[in-house]
């Protein structure tokens, strides 16, 4: 081995005995917590977010550093496609646009979006359904099932009422023009609660561009990682990344890097702090 690499015996004995400076062990310990970071993030944070994790850890690090340590471990993050619009087709909504792509609000419960998009399985597909706090991001009802009745959106926007109970007055409920947001039953049950129906214009995929990013993050993030698996075992990892990882941890950027619901805890504590109106 020493002919090979070129070095003397007592060289490489030498070699064996020196023992790591602290800087070479600090060195090691950032980019082990660099590492860590990555893979708890599902392989999706990249510099920016790495480094602000670890200054709230109390790590005292440089967006530099963090981008050579996760240069020297061969560390990248997984990025989105990107995605072209689609022409939309002049025809008159079955219920106004009144989200009209205003996605920042100012309190939870102003703005629902929802969408559904396709998981393969080892059985064929399945179909998410979920809704979304536009305030914060947060999935805060969402179904996985083999079907795509209405009862697929139903189900899941249950779930987020008992979310959100009492139920939100008030609230504007946006989604596209699928035959599930079109049908009758939905549209009673919206009715019945004194919801607002707010629709995307046809064929329109950025009238809804919030939801359609999260199933874009979900896809990057989640399944180019696991693959395709039977449909217990997809329900199984879907769950634990929206409910585990997703709601609770990522930070997202429009939330100034905080997780949707420590966003919204936030705003629940300035709100108590906040002196009433006299």
């Amino acid at each position: 081995m020493c002919q090979k690499l070129k070095v003397s015996r007592s060289g490489f004995y030498r070699w064996l005995r020196v023992k790591p400076s602290q800087r070479q062990l600090h060195e090691r310990m950032l980019a082990q917590q660099v590492a860590d970071i990555f893979e708890q993030s599902h392989q999706s944070y990249g510099s920016p977010r790495i480094t602000l994790q670890l200054a709230q850890q109390g790590w005292a690090i440089s967006r530099k550093r963090v981008i050579r340590l996760m240069q020297q471990q061969g560390l990248v993050a997984r990025r989105r496609p990107k995605r072209r619009g689609q022409a939309s087709v002049p025809q008159t909504p079955l219920a106004p646009n009144h989200l009209n792509r205003q996605f920042t609000v100012d309190h939870p419960d102003q703005v629902w979006v929802g969408d559904i998009t396709y998981l393969p399985t080892t059985e064929g597909w399945s179909y998410l359904a979920v809704w979304m706090d536009l305030f914060s991001r947060r999935i805060i009802g969402w179904t996985l099932a083999e079907h795509l009745q209405t009862e697929l959106v139903l189900e899941a926007l249950q779930r987020a009422f008992g979310h959100r109970l009492p139920h939100p007055q008030g609230l504007l409920v946006h989604s596209d023009q699928g035959c599930q947001y079109t049908s009758h039953t939905y549209r009673k049950v919206l009715s019945a609660g004194g919801l607002t129906c707010s629709m995307s214009r046809r064929g329109n995929c950025w009238d809804n561009a919030v939801a359609e990013s999260f199933f874009s993050t979900l896809k990057t993030e989640l399944l180019s990682k696991i693959g395709v698996l039977p449909p217990a075992q997809l329900h199984i990892k879907v769950a634990a990344w929206i409910e585990g990882f997703y709601n609770q941890q990522r930070k997202h950027s429009t939330l100034n890097y905080l997780s949707p619901i420590e966003f919204e805890q936030r705003y629940h504590a300035a709100s108590i702090l906040k002196p009433s109106a006299a």
